[in-house]
C-alpha cells in the first residue's frame, strides 16, 4: 500500500463515526444524535465529525461533535474559517446564529438519513 493509500485509510479511520450500528427499534442515544439538529443519525447515513475550532485555527481532534454531513456543510456554506473560531465554537452559538435558523426549521422537516448537495452562500 502506498503512502498516500496509507494516510487516507488512517484519515477515514479517524473521521468514521465512534458509534456502533444502532438496534433500529432503540431510542436513539445521545452519541448518535446530530449536535447541530438534534435528529437521529442511522446507521449508514452520512455523517462526519466538525471542529469545533477549525484546525486551521488551532483546534483538535479532541473538540468535535458528530453531525449529519449535510448539517456539516451547512455551516461550512455560511461561515469561514476565522469566524468560526472567533465566535462560533461551541454548538450553543452555531444553533443561536440566524444565518443557520431558516436551515435548521427546513431540515427539522425531512427524515433523519436525508442528503441533498449544499450550495455555497453568495456571501460569507
Amino acid at each position: 500500500m502506498s503512502r498516500r493509500h496509507e494516510r487516507r485509510a488512517a484519515r477515514q479511520r479517524r473521521d468514521a463515526p465512534d458509534t456502533a450500528p444502532a438496534d433500529p427499534t432503540a431510542p436513539p442515544s445521545p452519541a448518535s444524535a446530530c449536535a447541530l439538529c438534534l435528529r437521529p443519525i442511522p446507521a449508514g447515513a452520512r455523517a462526519s465529525r466538525h471542529h469545533l475550532t477549525p484546525r486551521l485555527k488551532g483546534g483538535t481532534h479532541r473538540g468535535t461533535v458528530l453531525l449529519h454531513q449535510i448539517c456539516h456543510s451547512a455551516i461550512h456554506a455560511r461561515f469561514g474559517e476565522a469566524e468560526l473560531a472567533r465566535r462560533l465554537a461551541d454548538v450553543p452559538a452555531l444553533r443561536a446564529e440566524p444565518a443557520l435558523a431558516e436551515f435548521l426549521r427546513w431540515v427539522a422537516r425531512r427524515p433523519p438519513g436525508f442528503h441533498a448537495p449544499t450550495r455555497r452562500a453568495r456571501r460569507r
